[in-house]
């Protein structure tokens, strides 16, 4: 078995434990994990992820959200969605994203996800973020997330690396600072 795959395995086993669902052991820290994995494997991630919501034997209320779907239905609520192509080439793409991220906040992606009431075995996982960017930048959208899922775990799916105190998306970027977050899945 791959090392993804038995990592992945690690990722089934953690949302179903009590210490995670409970949010025990987090010293009053914001119950986060973030699953670092190689961008090369997102299809696979993808896979497993698609396989997770499908499982119906989870110990888990397991809540998939995929951060590029929700900025796509936060363009059509807004009722913008047709006009970014044309934007981006009579504008620029620098003048597109300087404009997406002036009218979608990070508040208006919590707004979109939250969902109430939250229930004892919730888990909220995040995906997507490797393709919600640069429009979303997952070290802010968890500072903005906090107050809304401070009662349930976040897991973030991340094609990068985080070392517990930076993120560097596709392993290549520029890192920015979180601290906030359980590094590795153990």
């Amino acid at each position: 078995m791959s090392d993804i795959k038995m990592r992945l395995d690690k990722v089934r086993a953690l949302i179903q434990k009590t210490e995670l669902l409970e949010g025990k052991g987090t010293s009053n820290e914001e119950n986060i994990r973030i699953f670092c994995y190689e961008p090369e494997n997102e299809m696979v991630v993808r896979h497993f992820v698609n396989q997770l919501e499908t499982d119906q034997s989870l110990a888990c209320h397991l809540i998939v959200c995929n951060l590029y779907k929700t900025f796509l239905s936060i363009c059509e609520d807004m009722d913008i969605i047709d006009e970014i192509p044309e934007m981006e080439e009579t504008e620029g793409s620098a003048y597109l994203l300087e404009q997406l991220n002036s009218a979608i906040t990070n508040r208006e992606f919590a707004e979109k996800i939250q969902y109430k009431p939250h229930a004892k075995g919730d888990v909220l996982m995040l995906t997507g973020v490797g393709e919600v960017f640069p429009f979303v930048r997952i070290h802010n959208l968890l500072e903005t997330l906090q107050p809304y899922f401070s009662d349930i775990p976040i897991v973030v799916m991340y094609p990068g690396e985080f070392d517990g105190y930076h993120v560097k998306l596709f392993n290549r970027l520029r890192i920015n600072d979180y601290y906030r977050a359980f590094s590795e899945i153990e």
